[in-house]
């Protein structure tokens, strides 16, 4: 039996570096979904909604395609943090989250329409802070220019020298795939990274 078509429905190019781990082939499809909050929506509803949104998104013109959706809010103090886009917004994020304790709310749903299969998961990750001054801010910036990543850190990369602890269950989910929580919904999908 053939195994479906899968698809990435991002444009991350960490979600891909992350996905292609798993050593099956899949195609990459921009979901053009809308990413505004919605009024008083939490930052772990907004990411779940939004996976959901970008699998569906591309389901549409996939066929019988297994499709990923996933997306990354931080929040801080029950306020969500998204992307700074650029480096004074990504200073500002930084000088707020030094010393505090900031949950990823990191979010993959696998969408397969021919068997009416649509579930997301969460997978909530808790990092703490150090003190950050700001010569250190400046130069962690300027060295790994996080404008692309919720909250302004690259934990795979340099980010990790801003950090004092990182809590998870699942831990890719910090650099925005959760595998094992990936890996699940495939396999209840009917498409098992470890199948013959």
């Amino acid at each position: 039996m053939t195994a479906p078509r899968l698809i990435l429905a991002s444009t991350s190019v960490y979600r891909r570096e992350l996905l292609a781990r798993l050593r099956l082939p899949f195609d990459v499809l921009s979901p053009g979904v809308d990413e505004t909050p919605l009024a008083g929506e939490s930052a772990a509803a907004l990411a779940l909604r939004l996976a959901l949104a970008k699998a569906n998104a591309a389901a549409a013109s996939a066929g019988d395609a297994v499709v990923i959706g996933s997306d990354q809010v931080a929040e801080l103090d029950g306020c969500a943090i998204g992307k700074p886009g650029s480096h004074v917004r990504a200073t500002e994020q930084l000088q707020q989250m030094s010393g505090q304790r900031v949950v990823f709310h990191t979010a993959v749903a696998v969408v397969r329409r021919d068997r009416g299969f649509e579930r997301a998961l969460l997978a909530p990750v808790t990092v703490v802070f150090r003190r950050l001054g700001a010569d250190e801010i400046e130069r962690y910036l300027r060295l790994d220019t996080p404008y692309d990543c919720a909250g302004s850190a690259k934990s795979e990369a340099l980010g990790v020298a801003l950090l004092e602890r990182i809590d998870s269950d699942d831990p890719t989910a910090l650099v925005g795939l959760p595998l094992i929580r990936a890996c699940a919904l495939l396999r209840e999908a009917g498409l098992d990274p470890l199948g013959a």
